[in-house]
């Protein structure tokens, strides 16, 4: 019989290890057919750019739900909140809430915005409300004295994907990247605002950042619901139910809207389809702010078919001296010059980190969330974005959109090849971990 001979340095002497070559020949096979069907259980056939043709999709709510596995809903009031002025309105609602508070965060820090939130979700789970808080357990840092007056009031706080977890070790990498609240299953909050103090303010300086996010009455609040429960059940096994978390939801205004979150393993993201769906249908302008744009391969082939059928397409994120990622904008800059070579006019807004994650296409439907422009949140995140289909609604987004630019630089291709050699190289190092940024 064959045999292998392994011999092993030891202090006191040695050690020899002696196996058949067949059993090392079976452990080798074992490992590779592993790998083989991990790689077959995740590997995913996205639809690539030759998919998707010109004019396949229109910008109509009913044909973008209807492909990201949603529903329009009509009869729905949306409230646009930027910066602080979010926790203030947020404030009155907890403040208001009767039956059951859901609360889902990315970045949760202590400080003086997590705390007046804690102080109202404190009270009211004294007073007998249910109060349910999914914090992701790679953004979210709760401080001890927060994470103690939550448990003893009796809130149930769960954290996704908990790193100690043995469970979630093969899901490390999937984060819950979605804000969300819901009060009483009647209003709901969607969009990028986190919980720390840099939210805070007016995006007057920096360190005060810009953002926006939605205040939803009316029957769309269930699909916004149903996105928090996706993590709550999956995370801790209670599954709520009842009149308090799905009430019957009366017409609350005119705008029809659905809700995007399904990111389902071995599945193409509704993020992505979504993404690449409008910009295939665009046939007027493009308008996204967005803090970390980084189009694949595909995604800038669609975005120069739009620019050659007449789209006027511009994009805003923050500039590398404002943003709190700094590597992500230099993988960023990576593209760029792909980019404006197809035509696309890029702003870098200078105040502070712009953080809206915002699309308004040919001025009738807009889309608000917590997704960016970027893989990670097309393929690895867990995400919450809302469509919404009206023509004045989608004018106050270019309105913001215009009014923004006034603290934005636009970007050139020549400028662009400017760059110095360290920036070129900076530039190129970043994107070769685009993926995990």
């Amino acid at each position: 019989m064959m045999l292998l001979n392994f011999e092993f340095g030891i202090e006191s002497g040695e050690v020899a290890l002696t196996i058949p070559i067949w059993f090392a020949i079976l452990g080798v096979i074992a490992i590779l057919a592993l790998a083989l069907f991990t790689w077959a259980a995740l590997h995913v056939q996205d639809p690539t750019a030759r998919h998707w043709k010109d004019g396949d999709f229109s910008i109509d709510a009913h044909e973008l739900a209807g492909l990201t596995h949603s529903t329009v809903l009509a009869g729905n009031a949306a409230e646009i909140l930027e910066n602080g002025k979010f926790f203030d309105r947020l404030a009155e609602d907890l403040e208001r809430a009767e039956k059951t508070i859901h609360f889902e965060a990315f970045l949760w820090k202590g400080g003086e915005a997590s705390n007046r939130i804690v102080e109202i979700l404190v009270r009211k789970a004294k007073a007998g409300l249910k109060v349910r808080m999914m914090l992701d357990g790679s953004g979210s840092s709760v401080e001890r004295k927060q994470r103690k007056a939550l448990s003893e009031a009796g809130c149930n706080v769960q954290t996704y994907h908990a790193f100690m977890h043995l469970r979630g070790i093969g899901r490390i990498n999937n984060r819950d990247h979605r804000k969300i609240v819901v009060v009483d299953g009647r209003i709901g909050y969607v969009g990028g605002h986190c919980i720390t103090d840099e939210w805070l303010g007016n995006a007057e300086k920096r360190g005060k950042y810009r953002d926006l996010s939605l205040r939803v009455d009316g029957p769309v609040v269930h699909q916004l619901q149903s996105a928090f429960l996706d993590n709550w059940v999956e995370e801790c096994g209670e599954v709520p139910s009842g009149d308090t978390v799905f009430p019957k939801l009366e017409p609350a205004g005119d705008l029809k809207a659905h809700v995007a979150y399904l990111s389902i393993q071995g599945r193409t993201s509704s993020m992505k389809l979504l993404h690449y769906a409008v910009i295939s249908g665009a046939k007027k302008k493009i308008r996204i702010q967005n803090p970390y744009f980084l189009p694949d391969p595909d995604a800038i082939e669609l975005f120069k078919r739009a620019v050659e059928r007449g789209v006027d397409v511009q994009v805003m994120l923050p500039a590398t001296e404002a943003t709190d990622n700094a590597l992500v904008q230099h993988a960023s800059h990576h593209r760029f010059g792909a980019l404006l070579k197809i035509g696309i006019k890029i702003w870098e807004y200078e105040k502070t980190l712009l953080h809206q994650k915002v699309m308004t296409i040919d001025g009738k439907w807009v889309s608000v969330g917590s997704t960016n422009f970027d893989d990670r949140s097309f393929e690895l995140n867990d995400e919450v974005t809302i469509g919404v289909e009206d023509e004045e609604f989608a004018a106050e987004f270019e309105a913001i959109f215009e009014s923004d630019r006034k603290f934005a630089r636009e970007k050139t291709l020549e400028s662009y090849k400017k760059r110095t050699l360290m920036h070129r190289l900076t530039d190129f190092g970043a994107f070769l971990i685009n993926e995990q940024l």
